[in-house]
């Protein structure tokens, strides 16, 4: 058991493409796959969120191989929290909206987005709170901006 082997052992198998990309790529594809994990929380892609998941993949300048990529292994993508408060609320606003994407929100549904809160960076010890007041916020049709406001609220207390 040589040297070579060992370093072998510690390094994970990744992508050539993945050597290339930016650290504003690697945040939207790590975000990408935490609003495809919650997509799946259900075991199912419904025509609702597969419209947006295509929407999103072009504003996150997703390719066509990396998005089939991460629709088949999300796992393989960690959650990256933002250094910015106002685009981690932005990321929870639009895994609040992949939430009702297909017009319901499962309880599956909702215990994901709370673990991706934490990993988002929120207080653990208010992450209920912040995922059942999104998920509300949404189904209300609220906008980025009314969102933001009303989290903040939240976060406070």
């Amino acid at each position: 058991m040589g040297f070579p082997y060992i370093c072998a052992l510690k390094f994970k198998k990744m992508a050539i493409s993945d050597y290339n990309l930016s650290g504003e790529q690697k945040r939207n594809i790590a975000h990408f796959a935490s609003i495809v994990k919650l997509a799946l929380a259900d075991d199912v892609i419904t025509e609702g969120e597969e419209k947006m998941l295509k929407r999103l993949a072009k504003r996150f300048h997703i390719l066509e191989d990396k998005y089939t990529e991460i629709i088949e292994a999300p796992e393989k993508y960690p959650i990256n929290a933002s250094h910015s408060y106002n685009e981690r609320i932005e990321h929870l606003y639009d895994l609040a909206k992949m939430i009702y994407a297909d017009g319901e929100v499962s309880g599956e549904e909702a215990i994901v987005l709370r673990k991706i809160c934490v990993g988002l960076g929120f207080p653990t010890d208010n992450v209920e709170k912040i995922a059942d007041e999104a998920i509300h916020l949404v189904l209300n049709g609220n906008d980025l901006e009314e969102f933001t406001k009303a989290i903040k609220q939240v976060n406070k207390s």
